[in-house]
Parts: C-alpha cells; structure tokens; sequence
C-alpha cells in the first residue's frame, strides 16, 4: 500500500509567467495499491470521477503503458484538501500523485526528472508540476521534450497568505483572455522581474518584492475575471505585504507577508468584511521544500466505493 503526498503550489508569482513556481504547505493524500478494476473513494465527499476518468487512476494507467507493463487496475483513495479550480495547483497535484504512484508500484522505472517530463507533457506547462514533484521556489524551462528546472529554498524570513474565495475560474478560461502576442517592452519587463522575484525569494531582499511581483502578460487580463482582487491587493500592501499577485490563472491571490504577521489573517479577513467582499478565506502557509513524498503503509484502504471493470 502506498501513501501519496503532494503539495498545493503558486504558479507565476507575478512576472514569471508559465516559469515559476512554489510549493505550498497544503497537501493532497493519496492511497494507492494494484486491485482488479477501478475502484475510486474520496475521505471528503469531493467531487472527483469515481471511474477511469477519474485524473488520477489516468495518468497511472498511462504510465504502466509508457513503461510497457500490464495494468490490472487501482484501487484509490483521495483526500482533497487543495481547493479546485482555484489557480492552486490541484490537477497538477492529482497528475503528480498518479505518476508518482505507479512508478513506485512499479519499482521506479523512471527519474524524477523523467516524471516531471511527462506530468508536463500531460499539464501542458511546468510551473505548477514542477514546484509540486520537487518542492521549494523552482524556475522550471520546457526545450526539446524536457523540462529543465532548479529548486531553490526562500528566505525563513516569509510566510504567504492565500486569499482563497469561494468562486472557481478554470484554467483554459483564464487563458483564453490572454493576448497572442506581446510587444518586447512587454517582455523585457516581465523578463526583469521574474529574474529579480527568484533571487529576492533565496536571498531575503525583501524590499524588492513589490516590483517583482509586477507583470504585464496576464495578470491585467485576469483581473476583471476575480471580483475583488483590486481591493484585496490594496488591503494586503496596506496591512505590510511584501507583494501581492494572482496564484496561478486564479482567481486566489497569493500575498508574501512577514514571518512574525501572525494577525494577518484574521486583519485581512476583517477588512474584506468590512468592506462586503464575502466568500473569502484567507489561510497562512510557508513553502514546502521537499516536494511529493510516496510512503509505504500497511494500513489498509478503508471505505466501499463502487469498482468499475
């Protein structure tokens, strides 16, 4: 029997678009052993296909068949503690913990490097793959096929306070707004910042934040897709964020705060009240720097969901 652990991630972080990433203290839980058919059970009652659709019990099929081996079937437990279609990682995470699983069940064929390949292939996109397999703040670059990615740890000094509202906007939407083609002012902006927010996180300048956060690709085009995220930037720098940016396609807001802001939270949560901004949840977590971790248990999986042949 194996446990699956996989954090929740951040994608962009402002500038870097479609290139960084951070790995979240949130985690999904996955149970996992071979069984004869599909048998898929939730300890939450999310909404997840409970048959072969479901991403999970997919993506580990398509690894038995990547690595050439017979595939009987799975039997799969979910805990669904990252919220969904919320710019916070949560196929990515199932795609990672498919992966992960049945390569574990198979004896480790592939690398790390080899499954952060195809979890991208399969994503689309490294920034919230990559942070989620390896942990920590990871600039990651797709060329020829593979994925080129380097994991670094951020300053202790800092904690990031997810503003999580209770409306979904999914990703190819959050997409579709965006331009085909960006003018090369544009991209050297972006390009500036992004390099500036990677060294501002390792090495603790924090006074650079604010700048780095800034981005012109797709954060203005995503914007009118999240109701409240003008005034809930402006609460956050006015309660001493660091900087302030759209988590993913969103529509959470991720804010860098100080380590030592412990009514941050509850601050934010009272201004956004105070100003009729309801459906928000506001929660404090800190990077993970290792990444998705596979346990072996002898505790059995326990429930009775339906089996499909």
């Amino acid at each position: 029997m194996l446990k699956i652990t996989v954090p929740a991630s951040s994608a962009n972080l402002g500038a870097g678009f479609d290139a960084l990433g951070l790995a979240l203290t949130l985690y999904n839980r996955v149970w996992m052993e071979e069984a004869d058919g599909c048998r898929i059970e939730t300890t939450d009652g999310a909404a997840v296909p409970l048959d072969e659709s479901n991403m999970i019990y997919h993506t580990a099929r398509l690894l038995y068949a990547r690595c050439g081996r017979p595939f009987r079937g799975l039997h799969i437990l979910q805990e669904n503690n990252i919220p969904m279609t919320r710019g916070l990682g949560s196929s990515s995470a199932c795609l990672v913990a498919g992966l992960l699983g049945a390569n574990t069940l198979l004896g480790s064929p592939l690398s790390r490097e080899d499954i952060c390949d195809l979890a991208t292939e399969l994503e689309g996109h490294p920034d919230n793959v990559a942070p989620a397999l390896l942990g920590g703040l990871v600039t990651s670059v797709m060329d020829g096929g593979r994925v080129h990615t380097v994991s670094v740890p951020v300053t202790e000094r800092i904690r990031f306070a997810l503003f999580i509202p209770d409306f979904e906007l999914k990703t190819e939407v959050a997409r579709a707004a965006l331009p085909d083609r960006v003018s090369r002012e544009d991209a050297v902006y972006n390009l500036s910042r992004a390099a500036l927010m990677t060294a501002a996180l390792f090495s603790g300048r924090l006074d650079n934040l604010r700048v780095a956060v800034q981005d012109r690709l797709h954060q203005p085009y995503r914007f009118p897709m999240i109701p409240g995220a003008e005034p809930i930037f402006y609460t956050a720098y006015e309660l001493g964020a660091y900087g302030v940016a759209v988590s993913g396609a969103g529509p959470s807001l991720l804010a860098i705060v100080d380590r030592e802001a412990e009514g941050f939270a509850a601050q934010a949560l009272d201004r956004l009240r105070q100003a009729g901004l309801k459906g928000w949840d506001v929660r404090l977590l800190d990077c993970d720097a290792g990444g998705a971790r596979v346990d072996f248990t002898d505790e059995p999986i326990r429930g009775a969901g339906p089996l499909t042949d």
